[in-house]
């Protein structure tokens, strides 16, 4: 019992004295909870809609305040025609579009089927299908109230699904699934490597020798770099093979954004090693700070838009958010550069932030 005691006291000191990962401990059930908490939710908010009124009438400024006084949509455009919403819906401005037909109003009071059109986006199925259904529903809603002939034909809905028209959810989670597994060889992989590295002493070796910082950064992430460039096309012809997913965009490009995903993952690894003594804390680290963010706080599997403005927020942080956009939009949508312009341009950003602190975190280290 006293070698017992002396063991436990031993290994409490320790946790004690390493500061960091003591705190990493504290702070990773708390931190669990509250971002599981918010992020887990099905519901749907804050709908991005366009809605196309030729011909604006009593009828559809009715429809249009419904919609309005749901709280569930916010209306980002009002046009005059339907030529627009392409880009509207390749950029992902919108998540869903609500056509009238001209003369909406006429046709009700003569008895004719006053037609619109609901146009869903379904890159996210369940969203999308979600989605279409509160504007069905607010639709039928407001046409039982709206005055038309006696026996005559009311509001005829009709309903169109982009992207992804059958609803699959592999069409979500595959393109998502490559974020996930680029973070794993390229971020959790390289810290967990390097931290080992310096607790078994062969870090020390570095020290005599007549490399630069970036010199030895390089070396060490070159091989993770190919492995998960590799990843990125195995994972390509999976989907397209195993599970069918389209590929309507440009797989050039796809690579070449898969590539800069890598050094992100790959800087933000070497700057957790360089920043941690061993690997348990390298290991706790990395699934704190890309593991579960990529997870829950990506859009990966949870719908950014229905999670708490902080959250939201946050997210913008996350790299794997720019990449699983990126990822649909050139897998779902045929996007090219020209709409996805804005998140190669954050992830480039933060590929050089990145880079940059873990050059000047690991100087620091060797010193």
């Amino acid at each position: 019992m006293t070698a017992l005691w002396g063991l436990l006291r031993k290994e409490a000191l320790h946790i004690l004295r390493d500061r960091r990962t003591l705190a990493v401990l504290l702070l990773l059930p708390v931190l669990q909870v509250v971002i599981f908490g918010y992020a887990i939710r099905t519901d749907v908010e804050d709908v991005r809609l366009a809605i196309v009124d030729p011909a604006p009438d009593f009828a559809t400024l009715r429809l249009r305040a419904r919609l309005t006084a749901a709280h569930v949509f916010r209306v980002v455009t009002v046009l005059r025609e339907t030529e627009p919403l392409e880009r509207l819906f390749q950029t992902g401005t919108v998540q869903a579009a609500l056509v009238f037909e001209p003369g909406f109003a006429d046709d009700l009071g003569r008895g004719l089927p006053a037609r619109l059109l609901v146009i869903t986006d379904t890159t996210e199925p369940n969203t999308g299908v979600t989605i279409q259904n509160h504007v069905l529903s607010v639709v039928q809603s407001a046409a039982r109230e709206m005055p038309t002939r006696a026996g005559g034909v009311q509001i005829v809905p009709q309903a169109r699904l982009r992207f992804n028209p059958t609803a699959e959810s592999k069409n979500l989670f595959v393109p998502g699934l490559m974020a996930f597994v680029l973070t794993i060889i390229s971020c959790l992989m390289t810290a967990i490597t390097l931290t080992r590295e310096k607790e078994t002493g062969t870090m020390e070796a570095l020290l005599v020798s007549p490399l630069r910082p970036w010199q030895i950064i390089v070396g060490k992430v070159a091989p993770y770099l190919l492995v998960g460039f590799a990843s990125v096309i195995g994972v390509i012809v999976e989907a397209r093979l195993v599970f069918d997913v389209p590929l309507r965009g440009s797989v050039p490009l796809l690579l070449a954004e898969g590539l800069l995903f890598i050094l992100v993952s790959l800087a933000l690894g070497v700057l957790i090693s360089a920043r941690t003594d061993s690997q348990r804390v390298a290991m706790t680290a990395a699934l704190l700070g890309t593991m579960l963010p990529t997870m829950i706080l990506s859009g990966f599997i949870f719908p950014v838009e229905s999670m708490p403005r902080v959250l939201q927020y946050l997210s913008n942080v996350v790299p794997a958010k720019w990449f699983v956009i990126i990822a649909r939009g050139i897998m779902l949508k045929g996007t090219g550069l020209a709409y996805l312009w804005q998140e190669t341009l954050v992830l480039s950003g933060m590929a050089l932030v990145l880079l940059g602190a873990a050059a000047r975190s690991f100087h620091e280290r060797l010193e």
